[in-house]
């Protein structure tokens, strides 16, 4: 059965997991300069924003814009050099095997 894969990036993103994204990112004060609201700011905490953010939906709104936006500017993973890609990790068992038999 063909698995539906949906082109929203919210899709299975909880609220709750974009603030704790977001305070894991910028933290509560920078978090408060970017988005100027009171449950940000004044004894921040996750379930005051959330009670907030659930019966708001303009700051909702921006909180998701923002969440998106810090998906957007996450760094690309390195490419590794051609030197590295032929090690092998040592805890991969089938790392050194190139088809060969062994001896």
């Amino acid at each position: 059965m063909n698995a539906h894969t949906s082109k929203d990036p919210l899709h299975g993103v909880t609220l709750e997991m974009q603030i704790n994204s977001l305070v894991a990112q910028y933290g509560w004060a920078e978090l408060g300069k970017r988005i100027n609201i009171n449950c940000f700011k004044s004894d921040p905490s996750v379930k005051s924003s959330l009670k907030f953010l659930r019966r708001t939906p303009w700051a909702r709104a921006e909180v998701e814009a923002l969440y998106l936006n810090s998906l957007n500017a996450q760094p690309a993973t390195r490419e590794e050099p051609a030197g590295d890609r032929d090690q092998a990790p040592a805890e991969d068992p089938w790392g050194n095997w190139r088809g060969k038999t062994p001896e």
